[in-house]
C-alpha cells in the first residue's frame, strides 16, 4: 500500500489530528462538576475518583503493595508490559472502549508497550541470526504502543544520547509497519531527536506520543524534549507525557560529575506542564510518571553504564518532594489547583488527552 493511500484510510477511519474529545460516559460524576471550574477549594480526590485516570508510563515491578497504591490514588489506567501479575484486578486492554469496561468493572486497565524495538530483532542484529517474529504477532499479543531506541543507537534510529542520528531504512519500515497496525508510535525521550522527527515526518497526520518525557528548555538533560520536538508532537495531535524522575529535572551539565543529583521538588514537576500548556496548550500533555521504584534507591550498580550513562542519570534514584509515590497523586492534583487550572484541564492532564489519541490511531 502506498504512504499517501495508507494515510487517508487511516484518516478516513478517523485516526487524524483533529482534537476529538472522548465521551466520559463511565464518569458521571464530572457532569456535576463545572469544567471551567478555577476556585483553590476544590478537592483533588473528587477530581480523581470522577475522572479515568491514565498514567503514560507506569511500567514498574508490579507487587500488592504497589497495586494498593495505584487503587489509592485512584489510577484506572497504566501502560506497562504485556504481562499481568494480578488478573482478577488488572486487565490487558487493546481498546478504549475495553478501558472504559474495565473502569466500570472497579480494575485497573494495563495497555501492553514496548519501551524500545529491540525486541523486534534478533540478537545483537546478527544478519544470520533467527528472525524475531514481526510486529504483527506482537499485536496479537496485545501490543498498542512501541518505541523506537533506547538511549541509543539500534538499527532503527538513533537513542536521545545520539540525537543527530536519523530513522534508518530498517526505520522506516518499522515505522510503516507500526501504523499499518495501528499501534502507537512513542517517539522523543529515549528516542532522538533527528529519529523522532524523521518518524513524525513520514505520516505528520498520525497522532504519535512520548510516554514519558520531559522539557529541555527548563534542564538540559539528554533525555528531555526541546521545544521542537514537543511543537512536533503536539502538531500531530499527540501527547508528551510528563516522567517525575528526578533527574530529568535536576540534573545537567553543571553537576552530572556529581554521582547523584538533588532530589527535585513537586514544583519542578509541575512546571513542566505550566511550561507545556503555554507553549502548544494543555491538549498535548498528560501524566507519564514512569514511577519504576520507590525513591532514594541505589541502581547504578545493576545498570549498562554504555546506555544509563552519568549525563542522565544519578546513582540513586529518586522522584520529587510530595511526589514520590504514584500514593501522592493527589498532591500533584493540588499543585494544579493551586496554579489555577480548571477541572476540565486537569481531567485532560490526568487521562482524557491519552484516549482521546488512543480512540484516534486504535479506531475504538
Amino acid at each position: 500500500m502506498k504512504r499517501r493511500d495508507f494515510v487517508r484510510n487511516v484518516s478516513v477511519l478517523g485516526a487524524t489530528a483533529g482534537l476529538v474529545r472522548v465521551a466520559k460516559p463511565w464518569a458521571m460524576a464530572s457532569f456535576l462538576m463545572d469544567e471551567s471550574d478555577r476556585s483553590p477549594g476544590r478537592d483533588p480526590m473528587t477530581i480523581l475518583r470522577s475522572t479515568l485516570v491514565v498514567d503514560g508510563c507506569n511500567g514498574g515491578p508490579m507487587n500488592e503493595a504497589y497495586l494498593k497504591k495505584l487503587k489509592a490514588a485512584g489510577v484506572n489506567c497504566r501502560i506497562a508490559g504485556g504481562s499481568i501479575e494480578f488478573p482478577d484486578e488488572i486487565v490487558l486492554t487493546t481498546t478504549v472502549r475495553e478501558i472504559q469496561q474495565s473502569y466500570k468493572q472497579g480494575k485497573i486497565a494495563q495497555i501492553y508497550h514496548g519501551h524500545y524495538a529491540d525486541f523486534l530483532g534478533n540478537e545483537h542484529n546478527q544478519p544470520m541470526g533467527d528472525p524475531r517474529p514481526p510486529v504483527a504477532e506482537f499485536y496479537e499479543q496485545g501490543l498498542r504502543i512501541c518505541g523506537i531506541c533506547y538511549n541509543v543507537v539500534n538499527i532503527y534510529g538513533g537513542g536521545c544520547l545520539e540525537p543527530h542520528v536519523g530513522l534508518t531504512l530498517a526505520g522506516r519500515r518499522l515505522v510503516e509497519e507500526i501504523h499499518k497496525l495501528r499501534v502507537v508510535l512513542d517517539v522523543g525521550g529515549h528516542t532522538g531527536e533527528k529519529t523522532s522527527l524523521d518518524a513524525i515526518e513520514m505520516a505528520p497526520e498520525i497522532p504519535v506520543v512520548d510516554t514519558h518525557g520531559n522539557v529541555l528548555a527548563l534542564n538540559d538533560n539528554p533525555r528531555c524534549n526541546s521545544d521542537r520536538m514537543i511543537e512536533a508532537i503536539a502538531k500531530a495531535g499527540g501527547v508528551l507525557g510528563i516522567n517525575s524522575f528526578s533527574d530529568f529535572m535536576v540534573r545537567n551539565p553543571k553537576n552530572d560529575h556529581l554521582p547523584s543529583t538533588p532530589q527535585a521538588t513537586l514544583d519542578q514537576y509541575l512546571d513542566q506542564f505550566d511550561y507545556i500548556r503555554k507553549l502548544v496548550g494543555v491538549d498535548y500533555v498528560g501524566l507519564g510518571t514512569d514511577n519504576v521504584i520507590e525513591g532514594g534507591v541505589r541502581v547504578w550498580e545493576g545498570m549498562n553504564r554504555a546506555v544509563m550513562t552519568p549525563e542522565s542519570y544519578s546513582e540513586v534514584w529518586t522522584y520529587p518532594k510530595d511526589f514520590e509515590s504514584i500514593s501522592d497523586l493527589p498532591n500533584f492534583v493540588r499543585g494544579l489547583i493551586n496554579r489555577g487550572w480548571s477541572t476540565g484541564e486537569i481531567r485532560k492532564v490526568l487521562g482524557e488527552n491519552w484516549l482521546r489519541v488512543y480512540k484516534q490511531v486504535w479506531g475504538v
